[in-house]
């Protein structure tokens, strides 16, 4: 029989100290995960794997180095601790390492107003073989759909805990069901495809799976007799299925790495005005349900909600320890890790304001443009913002969409593009990044 995963870590800590470590921190995960594909009515897959992964971090003055295994044994534990002290006094000296202050700990946390965890179980393999069965079928019963790519559907639980030589503890468990449905419509050289899915904490809030496979289905079949737009600037409206994208580019612009580096585009904008003046982006690790949500990260600080952006204007970066100790700043509780790795900054759940109007009302404004529904590849400069990405979506004039558009390229300037930014008003609230559909004036497309 295991040992619980607060033992595990106390465990490492105490072979950390005798191993010679001057500080230590220990993290134990404990996962299951099943998950099940339907193809043709079938049962095509199924999967469970469960297990326990373990990992410690050492500090040997000012000099760190990080392990991890899958074996819980008391002998490995033990090699861990040396092997780590062992590679911790070879590495270059970090004069930013090191564990946060008594004071500067989480405490008295409430994890149950966090709702990570759904009371109701694990579903059968049947009931996800259902879900994914009942999906494939609403999407084959779409006009148009050939073929289903696959129907998934799975259910995933984590425990996480972890404990540290300056006092503390601390972990929490974490539920998570899924399903999908990718469908494709047309035939030979005329075939497109499309998805849908959900993800959620609890089993109760996921969509049905009608819902999801006919959502999948009809996205496919309008996707059919795509062309490639006209070579040209034009208004450009990212979709709410992809427009937390540019939202992301942003907060990787301003993640506390980037800034010390000074790979940035926003490396200077501390103060400046990086949205338009009403909108607001704010980062609130505590919202109820959320995948995002954490009582406190992983190098123990306490998580707070906070504004990254205010009325436009860029109010702070997202840090670590490590990142804010270069910086000269204060922490802001983002710190994240795996058992195998060095803790990084990282976000929690976003939201972004929502404007007034709907996204059909933002089509008709653009006048003539391109709805953007799906993006592949990128070229992002990090540097400079500059932003070139493969688009498909619908083309748009005189306010109306006329025909599916494919194989093009969008291209800006990412400073450009969020300062100008127009949001609609339909985000998914339960999301992590609650991000609406956003219309950018002005990109270049390249098509035709």
């Amino acid at each position: 029989m295991s040992q619980p995963l607060d033992a595990l870590t106390r465990s490492l800590l105490q072979a950390a100290t005798k191993a010679g470590a001057d500080a230590a921190e220990a993290k134990a995960v404990q996962a299951t995960s099943l998950s099940v594909d339907v193809r043709a009515g079938v049962l095509e897959q199924a999967e469970r794997s469960e297990g326990i992964d373990i990992g410690l971090r050492v500090h040997v003055g000012q000099r760190a180095a990080t392990v991890s295994a899958s074996d819980i044994s008391e002998r490995t534990i033990e090699e861990m601790a040396l092997r780590a002290v062992a590679m911790a006094q070879e590495a270059p000296e970090d004069p930013f390492a090191g564990l946060a202050a008594p004071e500067q700990l989480a405490q008295n946390w409430d994890i149950d107003a966090l709702e990570l965890c759904d009371p109701a179980g694990e579903p059968s393999p049947d009931m996800l073989q259902d879900d994914a069965a009942r999906a494939e079928a609403a999407a084959l019963a779409v006009k148009g759909v050939t073929q289903v790519q696959s129907a998934s559907a799975g259910y995933g639980v984590q425990e996480v805990f972890s404990a540290m030589t300056n006092g503390f503890e601390g972990g929490y468990r974490r539920t998570d069901r899924g399903l999908s449905c990718v469908a494709i419509a047309g035939t030979g050289t005329g075939m497109e495809r499309d998805y849908d899915g959900d993800g959620r904490i609890f089993q109760s809030d996921l969509r049905s799976a009608e819902d999801i496979g006919q959502s999948a289905g009809q996205r496919a079949v309008e996707r059919l007799g795509a062309r490639k737009p006209p070579t040209g600037a034009y208004p450009v409206l990212f979709d709410e299925r992809i427009s937390s994208s540019l939202i992301g580019h942003l907060l990787s612009a301003v993640n506390g790495s980037a800034i010390a580096r000074g790979a940035s585009f926003l490396r200077d904008a501390m103060g400046e005005a990086v949205l338009p003046d009403t909108l607001s982006l704010i980062e609130d690790p505590h919202r109820p349900r959320t995948s995002g949500s954490r009582p406190f990260d992983a190098e123990g600080l306490p998580t707070r909600k906070r504004m990254i952006v205010e009325n436009g204007v860029l109010q702070g970066w997202t840090l670590d320890l490590a990142t804010a100790r270069k910086l000269g700043l204060d922490p802001t509780g983002n710190a994240a890790r795996s058992t195998s790795s060095a803790p990084s900054p990282t976000n929690w759940n976003m939201s972004l304001t929502e404007g007034m109007q709907t996204r059909d009302d933002l089509i008709k404004e653009m006048g003539t443009g391109l709805l953007v529904t799906s993006m592949i590849g990128s070229t992002i400069n990090p540097n400079t913002g500059d932003y070139s990405r493969g688009a498909a979506g619908f083309w748009i004039e005189k306010g109306e969409i006329t025909h599916t558009i494919n194989e093009c390229t969008i291209a800006g300037n990412l400073r450009d593009m969020l300062r100008n930014i127009v949001p609609a008003n339909d985000a998914r609230r339960h999301l992590s990044r609650v991000v609406p559909s956003l219309l950018v004036p002005g990109m270049t497309l390249a098509g035709a």
